[in-house]
């Protein structure tokens, strides 16, 4: 590991977070001699952001614990564009009335875990369609586009993937690491930012923007990047057997969100304690040494701290509470899913596609036959199997881990 100076890296390195850095040496002279203000760029494709893009926003809490000034970049502008890093096919796009409510929604995560407030390391929310908007196309072209050559731009990985599988690429989402770019340059002129953070495939995009405002304005500046977060098992981070593992509630019971990180490979505790949570290190040094069923206290803990963090301390004291009536008691849990059964009863069937155990009837057949469904711990080996409440509730399972409750409508 290497040694660094100043608080700021030192804390990022110990916690796992740095993968490359532009300027390591001079990233860490200048955090030990003055505020550093850094940004993380967030496009408002949905109401929330997921777990993968948790890591970065640790990334900003972790700056500001350090005692630097984060940026949190909302992309109001980009999002109309579309960022192709990493994506088989062109993004829908979206109205400028859905932009704004998507941004309205992912900013709730910013402000449960970064401090906002004037004081010199108090957190910004910004939006780059504060210039990006006011652009003109003939402007942007004379003042920006020289600095790009149509060659280098073709090697980058987030075109270049496309390319190779002859998929298309528009030219309005060619355009977008150019807006990306000008986005740094903007930041720094606007606001005395030095750092952009991001993930390992924003590296090119990065480069970009502090190549730009080089040779533009002599000014210069620093990128960051943090490894790409896969599971033990080589799984993208962020993704569960369900889609999408989401930050707000509106979109993920407080149970699921919690149970994703209860659901932790082993080999992965210590990893997301470092990154996902506050944790002391030496603290994390003894949970992750556990072994056998032990590992699974440290596992609780991760679930918790995470939930604590992103969703509230009431949202992990019900999850955990809920964990502890289903899997040691064997009761219900007051934080699980909820499916109505009708007046007239339902099969097995309606009962799992309902809840959301299964997509389609056909995989909720493929889920009975295999003995994955289970009706108050007990197999179903019928998928015609009648299911009548008139009272009561009774406890739908879907293998080990995943369970709900019918109840009469």
């Amino acid at each position: 590991m290497t040694e660094y100076k100043s608080d700021l890296l030192r804390l990022l390195s110990e916690r796992g977070h740095i993968h490359q850095l532009t300027d390591a040496h001079g990233l860490d002279a200048l955090a030990q001699k003055e505020v550093v203000v850094a940004y993380n760029g967030y496009d408002a494709t949905a109401s929330s952001l997921h777990v993968g893009n948790l890591a970065s926003v640790m990334l900003l809490r972790r700056l500001q614990q350090a005692g630097h000034k984060p940026i949190a970049l909302m992309g109001g502008g980009t999002t109309k564009v579309g960022d192709p890093s990493g994506k088989d096919e062109s993004r829908k796009l979206l109205t400028e009335e859905t932009i704004a409510s998507n941004i309205a929604g992912i900013a709730k995560v910013f402000h449960r875990l970064l401090r906002f407030d004037d004081s010199a390391t108090g957190a910004q929310m910004v939006n780059n369609a504060d210039w990006l908007d006011q652009l003109g196309y003939i402007d942007l072209l004379r003042n920006v586009g020289p600095h790009f050559t149509v060659n280098r731009m073709l090697t980058f990985d987030s075109v270049k993937l496309r390319l190779d599988r002859e998929q298309p690429l528009t030219f309005l989402e060619f355009n977008y690491m150019i807006l990306q770019a000008y986005d740094f340059r903007e930041l720094a002129l606007r606001h005395g930012c030095r750092l952009q953070l991001g993930g390992s495939d924003q590296w090119g995009n990065i480069v970009n923007g502090i190549e730009l405002t080089r040779r533009m304005n002599g000014i210069e500046l620093f990128g960051l990047t943090t490894p790409l977060l896969t599971t033990a098992d080589g799984a993208k981070m962020g993704k569960s057997v369900n889609g999408a593992v989401w930050l707000n509630e509106e979109l993920l019971p407080h149970y699921d969100f919690w149970q994703f990180w209860r659901n932790t490979d082993d080999r992965d505790v210590g990893r997301f304690l470092r990154i996902f949570t506050d944790v002391p290190l030496d603290e994390i040094v003894r949970l992750e040494a556990l072994e056998g069923s032990e590992i699974n206290a440290a596992k609780v803990v991760l679930a918790n701290e995470v939930t604590k963090l992103v969703r509230g301390e009431e949202a992990a004291r019900a999850a955990e509470a809920t964990a502890s009536a289903t899997f040691a008691g064997g009761g219900l849990g007051a934080d699980l899913p909820v499916w109505h059964v009708p007046a007239e009863g339902c099969t097995i069937i309606d009962a799992l596609v309902g809840i959301g155990f299964a997509a389609s009837r056909g995989e909720a057949k493929r889920l009975i036959a295999g003995g994955g469904a289970k009706l108050d711990g007990m197999a179903v080996s019928d998928e015609n199997q009648a299911i009548s409440l008139k009272s009561g509730e009774i406890r739908l399972s879907s293998g080990k881990k995943k369970h709900g409750i019918l109840k009469p409508l």
